[in-house]
């Protein structure tokens, strides 16, 4: 079957970076596609909204970057307009594997790094114009598999965080905040010897062997403490 001409293959693009959206639509636009690009919203939105913004402009393909600004993250845009029949391609700045096996999970075509050439991202709207394969399998189910085991170690993070009672909280949140023992102690108008045994016991139930280990494990999780020591 003879393919429709390329200036009636739209091409939506979504992404907060003006810079880099312009330079992108010149691109796509310059290889002779119907090139539509979606303005980011000014106050936070549902993803019901984006998704009816979007599917309003009837892509073909959309080229949607992870980071939106005020919209937060975009991959909560990538199911629905799979589901719509919509080539998502992601096209990122962000470098975590498992972020990118996530996007590929539910249901982008591939991701292309923000800091590859212009010509691969328009190679891969080729590809997809002409119905080609764009992920191998084999790198698909890697970073699909990333992003599975990164979901376990998050569970059992947080199961381990979850065991701390709120006083070890409070200390472990000061601790992020890089307080030593002692100024824990002042704020909380107790010795010294209590905040240590209570160091002690949220090493042992986080299973780290030192406070460095215990604040990078809360910060991997982006776990928030309690505000004030009682």
């Amino acid at each position: 079957m003879a393919l429709s001409p390329r200036s009636q293959y739209r091409v939506v693009i979504v992404e907060d970076h003006v810079l880099f959206a312009e330079s992108l639509e010149l691109a796509v636009s310059m290889e002779g596609y119907d090139v539509r690009r979606v303005p980011m919203p000014s106050e936070p939105v549902s993803t019901a909204t984006m998704v009816s913004v979007i599917l309003r402009n009837k892509p073909k393909v959309v080229l949607l970057d992870l980071d939106l600004g005020r919209y937060g993250d975009g991959v909560r845009l990538i199911e629905p307009l799979a589901k719509a029949g919509v080539d998502v391609v992601v096209v990122t700045g962000a470098i975590e594997e498992a972020r990118w096996g996530q996007a590929l999970r539910n249901g982008a075509r591939t991701v292309l790094s923000k800091s590859r050439p212009l010509g691969e991202i328009l190679g891969t709207v080729r590809r997809l114009y002409q119905g080609a394969c764009v992920l191998a399998v084999s790198d698909r189910e890697r970073l699909i598999r990333i992003w599975f085991e990164r979901q376990h170690e998050v569970a059992e993070l947080s199961r381990r965080i979850e065991l701390l009672t709120k006083r070890e909280s409070q200390v472990l949140g000061h601790l992020m905040l890089g307080r030593t023992v002692h100024e824990i102690a002042v704020i909380g108008v107790v010795s010294e010897a209590t905040v240590r045994t209570q160091v002690k016991s949220i090493l042992a139930k986080l299973q780290v062997t030192s406070q460095i280990a215990a604040v990078g494990l809360a910060h991997r999780l982006g776990w928030r403490s309690p505000q004030s020591l009682e």
